[in-house]
């Protein structure tokens, strides 16, 4: 790929980023004047409060702690987040824990155990402020009565390897936990709730972001039975009686009605909007003519590359300088023994459809810089990578039939002295992934 093309990419990419910054969305979001907060509209006097406790979780909810606390400082009472490992930040009265993620840990139960704890003492004069962004459904994890930590690890891990979608994914583990699926709210009742949001889900769904702590759930126990069959999952023995005991009305569902939604308010500060405009103007002022396609890219990997494949080849036609714009969330299906992540999958299938073609470059990232559980944010490619890696012996088709998206690029880099893998480090954001792609 040419220094040009690595340059432009990465520098959209980067102001992406920077707008989606979750402090920066706080800070816009929230107002203090006096003792009176607005919050999206809504205006908190803060002398009716005796406490104030912040909670949440979720790769974002760092610096989102950082920010309330320029803003409230010392009026925080209590507080406790849990962030994925690396992303901390450091903060004077807001407790963190690292936990693990995308499969759950001790230390991700033990936070969530302390989160439900504080919320059940809250009374009338509390005001509850919960940050919560992708990420979430991972590090906030207190399996339901009757569960263990290990079956919730184990559902985890079948849900990610079948190709399932974060709504279906979420509709399971909402109804294997204590929390998720607005439990948090009901056991905050009668506190006053105020969430804050950085959504990293198509369509900003409040109830399958972070799994919905605080928002009405729609989704039930026979959605999450219908989940686990259509992908033949061989979930442990326990899971699959909690969720009949379930469906036979043993086990109360997750939060549909009640006063406690009357004192919560949930709030969307960020989300891909915001980065895929940011990701336009740049690309106009570095001389694109710039595009956005879609917000919503999703279904498997190599279907999405396809299309965009699609799109790249019919706007080229054009023969004019353009950058093409796409955000979402992508699944892989995994049927190999491969590392990898959904961003490096599609730019692996992107540069198949593409190769050979001249004049095409496209960045595919996880704006949280991780792409599965490698060190890479995603991957660039142009209409050279495959030709490149074939000369160099390489089989790309084997390593993509493998899901070793990860291991073809650490090999074609090695072997070419480029740089196709994508690494940014914890950006401190999570707004689902962008897909940035570079004409004539």
């Amino acid at each position: 790929m040419s220094p040009d093309s690595e340059t432009a990419l990465s520098g959209i990419f980067a102001a992406a980023i920077r707008a989606a910054d979750p402090g920066d969305a706080l800070l816009r979001s929230l107002r203090i004047e006096g003792n009176r907060m607005t919050a999206a509209g809504a205006i908190y006097d803060l002398d009716r409060f005796e406490r104030i406790v912040v909670v949440g979780a979720g790769k974002a909810s760092s610096r989102m702690a950082l920010a309330l606390e320029r803003i409230l400082g010392s009026r925080i009472a209590d507080g406790l987040i849990l962030v994925k490992e690396g992303h901390a930040e450091k903060l004077d009265f807001i407790e963190q824990i690292e936990a693990s993620h995308p499969i759950p840990n001790e230390a991700g139960e033990t936070g969530a155990r302390r989160i439900l704890e504080m919320a059940r003492a809250a009374d009338e004069k509390t005001l509850l402020i919960c940050l919560f962004s992708g990420g979430a459904s991972a590090l906030f994890a207190a399996p339901a009565e009757g569960l263990t930590l290990e079956d919730k690890r184990r559902a985890t891990s079948l849900l990610l390897q079948c190709g399932a979608s974060i709504d279906e994914m979420n509709a399971v583990r909402k109804h294997l936990s204590c929390v998720k699926g607005g439990r948090l709210a009901q056991q905050a009742y009668p506190a006053q709730v105020l969430t804050l949001i950085v959504s990293d889900v198509v369509g900003n769904r409040l109830d399958v972001i972070a799994s919905g702590p605080t928002a009405r759930d729609d989704t039930t126990f026979l959605d999450a039975w219908h989940v686990v069959h259509k992908y033949a999952l061989n979930m442990p023995a326990r899971v699959m009686n909690h969720l009949e005991l379930g469906m036979q009305g043993k086990i109360a569902e997750t939060l549909k009605s009640g006063p406690c939604l009357d004192l919560t308010r949930n709030v969307i500060i960020a989300d891909i909007r915001l980065a895929l405009s940011a990701a336009k103007e740049s690309a106009i002022r570095l001389g694109f003519d710039a595009e956005i396609v879609c917000d919503d890219l999703r279904g498997e990997a190599r279907d999405a590359a396809r299309f965009l494949a699609g799109i790249a080849r019919s706007k080229m036609a054009s023969g004019s300088k353009r950058c093409l714009l796409c955000g979402g969330e992508t699944t892989v299906t995994v049927c190999g023994s491969g590392r990898g992540g959904r961003n490096q999958e599609l730019a692996l299938a992107f540069a198949l459809e593409t190769q050979g073609l001249e004049g095409i470059a496209m960045l595919c990232a996880g704006t949280d810089g991780g792409d599965g559980t490698v060190d890479a944010a995603g991957a660039m490619v142009d209409g050279n990578t495959i030709p490149l890696a074939r000369r160099l012996g390489m089989s790309p088709e084997r390593c993509l039939d493998s899901n070793d998206s990860y291991g073809f690029f650490s090999c074609l880099d090695l072997l070419s002295g480029g740089k196709s893998h994508f690494r940014t480090g914890p950006t401190g954001t999570n707004v689902m992934d962008l897909q940035i792609m570079l004409l004539g």
